[in-house]
């Protein structure tokens, strides 16, 4: 027994006490990891309390990155202690990596936290009046650009690359890059004027007379943008189209517009009068109509088979579907206004007039005979 515990502190004493300092510092970290991820679900409960944005965004941008770098120092450091003891080079690497990825971790958190804040802004939950979507997204992706260009230049002036000389090297060859990119520049200026201008924004329908293109605005990234057509294929349309051909947003129209010819039979013509009369004072009475927009009905042509009158006037609302709600409700109470007054409409008719035989062919047809 006392030999066997000889041994045993012979082998401790023996530079052994480093495996027991690594032990240590895993457990030490495994530890603080959880401390942190209980912290973070107590923060993230008292946040959810208050409808700040800002909270939120932070809470929610904590974890993984805070679990990552409690490990990442953690692990270095045991690489570190394990190096010292041992002499093997490959631990040397353990103090670059903790620079390194202190410099990664920091710029996830920093993506998430712009994404969540992205997010929590265009949510009617957090804002009374939610920001514009499209304004949103362009900010957000800027500055996600941002992070991440910074991170790389960092990341490069840690590794020994001049940051000056890259930047000489990118001036140098920007005018080479930007003729072998060209159609690449314009989708992404495209994209630029489509945030600046806004003619449309994401969730809007729209269209072009210039091209077979209709839908709704899905996305608008800095090089394409996502249309669902209405019959739910994604449509990809590089943003360099959009500073070529007009385009048209329905979805900013004030109001909808019902134009629609009637006819009725020629024998109702004394009666058109009276009809036209009607159906106007019908649709100035008409809780959806728009009073206040142009409202026209009149007599308008001497068709083939019908006296044709139009009416020309304005819904309240743009929905579509709404919209031919009150349209049918509109034709139903004309056709009841027409037969209202004893007319009829009409339909495309022929009629054929047969001439009466001369008196004097059946006498010569006799005296043929």
């Amino acid at each position: 027994m006392e030999s066997l515990k000889g041994m045993l502190l012979s082998w401790v004493g023996d530079n052994r006490l480093w495996i027991v300092a690594i032990f240590l510092i895993v457990l030490a970290t495994s530890l603080a990891a959880w401390l942190l991820s209980r912290f973070v679900q107590r923060l993230s409960a008292r946040a959810e309390r208050t409808m700040n944005p800002w909270d939120d965004a932070l809470v929610g941008a904590l974890m993984p990155p805070g679990a990552v770098l409690v490990w990442l120092f953690g692990l270095t450091v045991a690489a570190g202690r394990a190096g010292a003891a041992t002499g093997a080079e490959i631990f040397n690497l353990a103090a670059p990596m903790r620079e390194i990825g202190l410099i990664l971790v920091i710029t996830w958190f920093a993506l998430r936290f712009s994404r969540n804040v992205e997010h929590n802004l265009r949510d009617p939950r957090y804002m009374g009046k939610p920001m514009d979507a499209t304004t949103v997204r362009a900010v957000g992706k800027l500055v996600r650009a941002s992070i991440v260009i910074t991170a790389a230049m960092v990341v490069m002036q840690f590794l020994g690359y001049s940051i000056s000389g890259v930047l000489a090297f990118g001036g140098i060859g920007g005018l080479a890059i930007g003729f072998a990119a060209k159609d690449l520049l314009a989708n992404f200026f495209g994209g630029l004027m489509i945030y600046l201008d806004r003619p449309f924004a994401v969730g809007e329908w729209v269209r072009s007379p210039d091209k077979e293109i209709e839908g709704t605005v899905e996305d608008i990234g800095w090089r394409l943008t996502r249309i669902r057509t209405f019959d739910k294929r994604p449509l990809y349309i590089p943003n360099g189209i959009f500073t070529q051909i007009a385009v048209e947003n329905p979805s900013r129209m004030l109001n909808r517009r019902i134009y629609e010819t009637i006819g009725i039979r020629y024998e109702d013509a004394p009666l058109m009068a009276g009809i036209v009369a009607d159906v106007k004072a019908m649709l100035q009475q008409h809780p959806e109509i728009d009073t206040n927009q142009t409202l026209i009905v009149n007599f308008n042509s001497f068709a083939p088979s019908s006296l044709d009158f139009f009416i020309y006037t304005f819904t309240k609302t743009t929905e579509w579907v709404r919209y031919h709600e009150i349209k049918q409700d509109i034709l139903l109470r004309i056709l009841q206004i027409i037969e209202g007054h004893g007319a009829s409409c009409a339909f495309p008719t022929s009629t054929l007039h047969v001439a009466e035989w001369p008196s004097q062919i059946p006498e010569v047809a006799k005296s043929a005979g």
